[in-house]
């Protein structure tokens, strides 16, 4: 297990350092410059080149990156172009919302999507696995913020059940925090769920479909030990793996959410630091977004022994 762990850890070195290289390449080569906005529109191109050599824009890339490399390694991530501030702490006062809504979309999105799996695999070809799988496919096919309107005018304008934007910090309580949270959480969860409850449903047929739970049932186990206990343990496996790259592809979600009800995420901030071409922050975001996604990889293959513990490393 140890050996597996550091040999895992010590590839994701290569990933990571290809992951850096990609995205500075693909950044500095785009058109637009960070120098002309910071400028104006009246500037000169004398004002513009000084504030590239300020910024150290005019170096030839190869240097750029070299330094910038060299910064990560030390774990800094730069400075950001516009504010001025280091890029780690621009993402320490933007974590907790990004963190809150990750989370708690996790939650909505395993509760709804688990269940739903199930059920339709348990009434396969009827109008209940027909009415789940049509569900679950129109909550991932329509586009997060077509979702996140719909919600918006249900159960904010119209009901007023629940805020329209913001987001309340958990220190100042966690009726408020979880209140502004639902309409967000509810968005990526009914967005991403339609992956789980495929997979969830694909899984659960071929287990149920196993001798020893034709012999369980013949022997008159009820329907929730058969479904949970038996059923579901055995087809947990996939159903964790497909959880585990849900939970990634919600960092991608998360921009777009945050945007439309204004939580000052992470999302938040690349997306100003995209519109403003500030390099330091566009970098630091992907480079944790890409850890992170290789992090979750790792603790699911690690998870795996858990849930079967013929698995072994």
């Amino acid at each position: 297990m140890y050996g597996y762990l550091a040999r895992r850890i010590l590839a994701t070195l290569p990933v990571l350092g290809i992951v850096a290289l990609v995205v500075f390449a693909i950044l500095h080569l785009s058109p637009g410059d960070p120098a002309a906005l910071i400028a104006g529109d009246h500037a000169t191109p004398q004002q513009i080149a000084e504030i590239r050599g300020k910024l150290g824009l005019d170096r030839p890339l190869y240097e750029q990156f070299v330094v910038w490399l060299g910064s990560l390694l030390s774990g800094d991530l730069g400075i950001s172009i516009f504010s001025n501030q280091p890029v780690t702490r621009l993402l320490a006062q933007r974590m907790e919302p990004t963190i809150s809504l990750t989370i708690t979309t996790t939650i909505v999105m395993v509760l709804l999507a688990v269940p739903i799996g199930v059920i339709a695999a348990w009434r396969a070809d009827t109008w209940i696995d027909h009415a789940a799988m049509t569900l679950a496919v129109l909550g991932f096919s329509l586009p997060i913020f077509v979702v996140a309107y719909l919600l918006i005018y249900g159960l904010a304008m119209t009901w007023d059940v629940f805020p329209v934007q913001g987001y309340t910090p958990l220190r100042d309580g966690i009726g408020a925090w979880a209140n502004h949270l639902v309409l967000p959480s509810l968005t990526l969860g009914l967005s991403f769920m339609a992956l789980i409850a495929r997979i969830t449903r694909a899984s659960m047929l071929e287990v149920l479909s196993q001798d020893y739970i034709r012999t369980a049932r013949s022997k008159g186990l009820g329907p929730r030990q058969l479904l949970i206990d038996h059923a579901l343990a055995n087809a947990a496996v996939p159903i964790v793996t497909i959880i585990g790259v849900g939970v990634a592809l919600l960092l991608g979600g998360v921009v777009v959410t945050e945007s439309v009800f204004a939580i000052p995420g992470i999302g938040r901030l690349v997306v100003d630091a995209i519109l403003t071409r500030d390099y330091p922050v566009i970098q630091g975001v992907l480079l944790i977004f890409s850890g992170v996604y290789v992090v979750l990889n790792l603790i699911i293959d690690l998870f795996y022994v858990v849930l079967d513990p013929r698995i072994r490393y």
